[in-house]
């Protein structure tokens, strides 16, 4: 049985699944004070988010790291999938980056000092849109495939068919 990956794939569910992955685990200890910055600052850009205790909400965001990391470094998780996760992901990043205040230039989405360091992130939702990409074109590039070797495997015995019919009739 073959992995649902191909090794063009790697690479990039390599780096961006270890990066995840070890950012997750990184949070998984944070103190009071780390868990209360990090939640405060996704609350100037997520009100929702305001309700959720801040240890609460560390332990979800490590949680939901460690659970896209793993997923982009399991081979088993089907390309498609594992790119629409990370896109998800990246896209919640880039909302922080877009929505907080003077991470970015005014009037530009060039950004300050302060956004740079999630105005990067957008590698992974550029990773993201090439996976989900290439998994749902390759997935469609398979079926096709399969379609022809069946067809051509039917076109053989046809063919194997009707020259026994013209030997039996001469």
């Amino acid at each position: 049985m073959a992995l649902p990956i191909t090794l063009s794939e790697i690479g990039p569910r390599i780096s961006a699944g270890a990066f995840i992955l070890n950012s997750g685990l990184g949070k998984r200890a944070a103190d009071d004070q780390t868990a209360a910055g990090l939640h405060g600052f996704a609350t100037g850009t997520y009100p929702f988010l305001k309700d959720v205790e801040p240890q609460q909400f560390v332990r979800v965001l490590s949680t939901a790291e460690i659970a896209v990391g793993a997923a982009l470094l399991t081979p088993f998780v089907p390309t498609a999938l594992a790119g629409a996760v990370l896109t998800g992901f990246a896209g919640g990043l880039l909302g922080l980056y877009l929505r907080t205040p003077g991470m970015h230039k005014e009037g530009s989405l060039a950004p300050t000092e302060q956004g740079l360091s999630i105005a990067k992130d957008v590698w992974l939702l550029g990773i993201g849109v090439g996976l989900l990409t290439r998994g749902t074109v390759d997935r469609g590039d398979r079926k096709v495939s399969r379609a022809a070797r069946t067809l051509a495997k039917a076109n053989r015995k046809v063919s194997k068919a009707e020259r026994r019919a013209e030997r039996r009739a001469a």
